[in-house]
């Protein structure tokens, strides 16, 4: 794939990668150790649509290997600006049919009409934002990275506009005045020390993703891959990391996630994917679950 032609948001569905120029990865990078067994190193972006189409393989992973792993959120910086002309996309528009592409192949709601309504000028404002929750609190940014992807590939919301990302910090009990004052400070330091550290460990699109042990040991998934990839990288690094069990009934699962599409449900429940949808639908009909409905799929959330 030549670094010519790659579009940041023409995300490659058979390759599950977002592309931007870089180059290729830096072996020298060396990383600070932590507590858990393996360290998960995540380089994502708020807008990408391949990182939306790993959030099945993700929660599971947190849930089989969490006491295993510690999993760092990194921004990648996806889009800049519109200032190029690549790949057949130049302009808003020309993403919106792309999104829809790609929903299917990922099985995730995802309407690209956002780019046709009230397209993004750049991703990286809830970037940014990203950073400043997480000087208020990890947990709760990345819930809030979670609410920001709902709003832009299911609500159609401009997430770059500071209105909805004061929304979706409201929702997940962030401080929205504090997060207004480091996103206009400090965070973007931080925003700018992630490019730096994506430049440094080669990262050439999204979702890049490296496991590294306590005595540096890399292993890299690139791109959106079926969740074995994932647990191979962990089992690479840690052949003695354990994986914990978890309920995989709906009451459970929606109190670890409050949200879930059919395709996170069937990954996280181990039932089919059909059966998965019915079982949703079903406890939305009794009232136990709301249903939110896209031209390209539907999220559930607890009530």
């Amino acid at each position: 794939m030549s670094t010519q032609t790659t579009n940041p948001l023409l995300c490659d569905p058979e390759t599950g990668i977002c592309g931007v120029p870089g180059s290729e990865e830096n072996g020298s990078v060396t990383v600070d150790t932590t507590e858990k067994s393996v360290k998960v190193i995540y380089f994502t972006d708020p807008i990408c649509s391949s990182c939306w189409g790993i959030e099945p393989q993700l929660r599971k992973m947190k849930l089989e290997y969490g006491n295993e792993i510690d999993v760092e959120y990194h921004m990648g910086g996806l889009l800049p600006d519109w200032s190029y002309n690549s790949g057949g996309i130049s302009k808003p528009s020309d993403v919106a049919h792309h999104w829809d592409e790609v929903s299917g192949y990922y099985d995730m709601p995802i309407d690209g009409d956002v780019w046709l309504q009230d397209p993004l000028d750049s991703s990286y404002p809830p970037s940014i934002a990203f950073k400043a929750a997480q000087l208020q609190n990890e947990e709760k940014a990345i819930l809030f990275m979670r609410e920001l992807r709902e709003l832009v590939f299911l609500k159609k919301k401009n997430i770059a506009k500071w209105e909805n990302m004061a929304l979706a910090a409201e929702k997940v009990g962030l401080d929205v005045t504090q997060l207004k004052s480091d996103f206009e400070g400090k965070a973007k330091t931080l925003f700018e020390n992630d490019l730096k550290m994506a430049r440094e460990f080669g990262v050439r699109g999204f979702p890049t993703i490296f496991f590294v042990n306590n005595k540096g040991e890399k292993q890299m998934v690139y791109g959106s891959k079926p969740y074995p990839f994932y647990e191979t990288a962990i089992l690479t690094v840690n052949p003695k990391a354990e994986k914990s069990e978890f309920a995989k009934d709906w009451e459970s699962l929606f109190k670890k996630y409050s949200s879930l599409t059919a395709k996170e449900f069937t990954e996280l429940s181990g039932n089919g994917r059909k059966e998965s949808e019915k079982m949703l639908n079903e406890l939305a009909s009794q009232g136990k679950l709301e249903k939110t409905t896209t031209k390209n799929g539907s999220l559930w959330t607890k009530k």
